[in-house]
């Protein structure tokens, strides 16, 4: 009997979940909405030109004509691909970095002024230097992502190393932890608020730049095909290649990096409200 009059609480307390989310979902989605509504109104009311802006129509065509003939998944697989090359790599390197700069001073010392002049160059800065390095394609395009990616991560995971309390570095320590327990059991959990926070902000970064970098340094991807829509005025597919850039960076934070960023705060931190 007990287990029976439990059941209606728990199923009104997924019932409330679900409303929570809908209603969380449905705010997020009202400026977008308004906009596309204003949209359908304005071009037609004021008679816009195609190429000044296209109508709402006009972009469905294109979508439609670019999926048809694949080259929307082309371009989106290529872009994702470059930014999970570029991304990962950062993040391999980064995190071992970030972490010894944070656990030894005169490391942290001696790279923080050339990490913090490095965080205040543009992205696009880097760029013409790739494609002398690395020519025209996939490795400049990936170097400026692992670029945009690489110092979020080290600062971020710096300063997450350097809030771990002292005295548990030291009990760790005084047990006889070996560098590599001190590492994985210690510095690593201990930075993960900070490391989930600074990839989060370094893929912001590495999204713009990635578009940046396809305009200039590839014939493929999200940023060429913009690139080239322009040549031809075709701000149909111009207007459309925006929103679907637009649309996968809010997938990829809401979806992927936010729960990320708020699991790990939950786990390993003391912070909350991740948003």
């Amino acid at each position: 009997m007990a287990q029976l009059a439990a059941e209606p609480a728990v199923g009104s307390h997924h019932g409330f979940r679900l409303r929570a989310g809908l209603s969380k979902a449905a705010w997020f989605a009202s400026p977008f909405v308004l906009l596309i509504a204003i949209w359908l109104i304005a071009i037609p009311v004021l008679d816009v030109s195609p190429r000044v802006f296209p109508s709402f129509a006009q972009v469905l065509g294109a979508l439609g004509e670019m999926i048809g003939d694949g080259t929307l998944w082309l371009h989106m697989g290529v872009s994702i691909l470059r930014v999970i090359v570029g991304a990962g790599l950062a993040v391999l390197v980064g995190i071992p970095f970030g972490i010894l700069m944070g656990m030894n001073r005169a490391v942290s010392g001696f790279f923080s002024p050339l990490l913090r002049f490095s965080v205040a160059l543009a992205g696009i800065a880097w760029i013409p230097l790739a494609t002398l390095w690395l020519g025209y394609g996939d490795p400049a395009v990936i170097f400026v992502v692992f670029n945009a990616v690489f110092f979020a991560i080290v600062y971020n995971t710096m300063l997450g190393v350097q809030q771990i309390p002292t005295n548990l570095i030291r009990a760790a320590r005084s047990l006889g932890a070996s560098p590599l327990r001190m590492f994985f059991q210690i510095y690593l959990p201990g930075a993960a608020p900070a490391i989930a926070t600074g990839t989060r902000i370094g893929m912001g970064f590495a999204w713009r730049r990635l578009i940046a970098a396809e305009i200039i340094a590839t014939a493929a991807g999200l940023g060429y095909s913009l690139f080239l829509a322009r040549q031809y005025y075709e701000t149909d597919v111009i207007i459309l290649m925006m929103i679907v850039i637009g649309v996968l960076w809010l997938l990829m934070d809401r979806l992927l990096l936010a729960p990320l960023e708020r699991r790990t705060v939950e786990r390993w931190g003391a912070r909350a409200g991740v948003e």
